[in-house]
């Protein structure tokens, strides 16, 4: 019996049923014809500061999604699915973009950032995509992805710590767990982007002016014949800056002093660039990051925050709560960018990262995760692709095959807790995706161009976008939902207007207080 199968058996199938999981999904406010919205985050839609589901991510012209927790993957996408037809019925004369790589993008400066309002969080929320700015460009931040927050149940990892560590304090044994996890997840991220990546052409406007490796695919696009995930390769969610922090995910400790001292000491770079200048803030600080969510990561441990806490604070008090899973691609192919099946296959997935034997990392081994991640987003369905692993070179094929060997019994698992079949469904999916690559949705992606848009990536994913639009209108959707939509639009405006009235500390002293390095230290870390 294996390693996985052993932790299996030792899992009460009722605690297997009641994992939880929750998206948040990204997309950009597109016209009709593919370009940017100009306009401002719809007010029908609420404050972007305090609605509950619906906000903005790096622009005002970008949406992001956000569903509640939920204990299976149908209710997940069901929710998701009603957000969607809220937004669309405020979204007039616009679209959301179905890609993750952008439509049609003005000049760098006219891609607007989001605006939050005259509180001080607000002001600190804008700030700080304003540094993002200056720090890597506007148009990279215009790139869209889906986040997949992943838990377990406590009497799960109860039965878990009483088989393996009796001894160990229940806290400390799920902190150390969820970085296990963590650590696998990152030695096996490229196996996600080659069975989900959707991004492997872009518009001419995202890398004008940009050094790239592209190959021109037609007049106004770009591409990488056997690219997965061009969103996650360098021309990505990357930073040359960044790079050189060897993020160790060990334990809660080593990870949480990593990030710290990123966040202590000024880089050059961002010196130059200035934290206050002629009366205006160009970035919160010029340390190497502003902020922890500076810092890109395929995964991330993370535990709600308070009003005003910050999340390293937050993980230092009370641990990690759940992961987010941050490498998954929009799906053009899915009118919510994400379906059931690839959550099944996640869960599946990110249940095998957990179970399995996870060494600790070393920067040696951080530094060959970085290069599979960038050959998969790059060349994932070039045949023979060989990967490195600290044991030697191996095949993608092989290495994959192995992984989802060993995901057979999770996957029969997980039926057995719901009476079903949909991870089995999922992984055998995955299978047939390893051994046909053709059928991955990257692959789908540049055939599709080919054969119904010259090659050409606007009119593909302006076709999806207004396809999935029309669809998501035509679904009939409860009156009361409706309704209870509009009331939170309206409450999340008055938040707002109550936040900013009650606001009387200059933000100077707020940013201070907001930034100090022992508004980080609680607890063990």
């Amino acid at each position: 019996m294996s390693l996985v199968e052993d932790r299996l058996r030792a899992l009460p199938s009722k605690a297997l049923a009641r994992m939880r999981r929750g998206v948040e999904k990204e997309g950009l406010r597109a016209t009709l014809d593919g370009r940017l919205a100009p306009t401002g985050h719809p007010h029908a839609l609420g404050s972007a500061l305090t609605h509950p589901h619906i906000t903005t991510d790096f622009s005002e012209s970008q949406l992001e999604l956000i569903t509640g927790v939920h204990p299976d993957a149908t209710s997940c996408v069901e929710e998701l699915t009603q957000i969607h037809q809220v937004v669309h019925r405020h979204l007039a004369g616009e679209l959301m973009w179905a890609a993750s790589m952008p439509c049609e993008l003005p000049g760098d400066e006219q891609i607007p950032i989001g605006q939050y309002g005259n509180s001080n969080i607000g002001r600190a929320k804008t700030v700080y995509r304003n540094g993002l700015s200056h720090r890597y460009g506007r148009s990279m931040q215009t790139i869209s992805g889906v986040h997949y927050n992943f838990s377990l149940p406590a009497d799960l990892w109860t039965t878990l710590r009483d088989a393996y560590a009796p001894e160990k304090p229940e806290r400390d044994f799920i902190d150390e767990a969820y970085f296990s996890l963590i650590r696998n997840f990152r030695r096996h991220t490229w196996l996600l982007l080659y069975l989900f990546g959707a991004s492997p052409a872009v518009c001419a406007s995202f890398i004008e002016g940009r050094p790239h490796r592209l190959q021109r695919l037609s007049a106004d696009s770009y591409y990488l014949p056997y690219a997965t995930s061009l969103r996650m390769g360098p021309l990505g969610y990357q930073s040359d800056a960044q790079r050189s922090l060897a993020v160790s995910y060990n334990s809660l400790q080593g990870y949480a002093q990593s990030i710290r001292a990123a966040l202590s000491a000024p880089y050059p770079a961002y010196e130059r660039i200035g934290v206050r200048v002629d009366g205006q803030y160009r970035q919160l600080s010029d340390t190497l990051l502003q902020i922890e969510n500076e810092f890109y990561g395929t995964i991330r441990p993370k535990r709600t925050i308070r009003s005003g806490e910050r999340p390293l604070h937050a993980l230092g008090e009370r641990g990690v709560q759940y992961v987010e899973v941050r490498c998954l691609d929009v799906d053009p192919f899915s009118p919510v960018g994400i379906d059931a099946s690839t959550m099944h296959f996640v869960d599946v997935f990110l249940l095998h990262c957990l179970l399995a034997d996870s060494p600790t990392d070393s920067p040696a081994e951080i530094s060959l995760i970085a290069t599979n991640q960038h050959l998969v987003a790059q060349q994932g369905r070039q045949p023979g692709l060989m990967l490195e692993r600290p044991s030697g070179t191996t095949s993608l094929q092989s290495w994959a095959n192995g992984i989802l060997n060993e995901c057979e019994p999770i996957a029969a698992a997980l039926d057995a807790a719901c009476e079903c079949s949909v991870h089995r469904d999922a992984l055998d999916l995955a299978r047939q995706r390893l051994a046909e690559p053709d059928s991955t949705p990257s692959a789908r992606v540049l055939a599709q161009m080919h054969q119904e848009h010259g090659d050409a990536f606007l009119p593909f994913a302006l076709t999806r976008s207004q396809e999935h639009r029309e669809y998501l209108l035509s679904l009939p959707i409860a009156a009361e939902v409706l309704d209870r939509f509009s009331d939170m639009a309206e409450q999340s405006i008055d938040e707002q207007m109550r936040i900013e009235s009650q606001d009387t500390e200059p933000f100077a002293q707020f940013l201070a207080r907001y930034l100090a390095l022992d508004a980080l230290s609680a607890g063990p870390v």
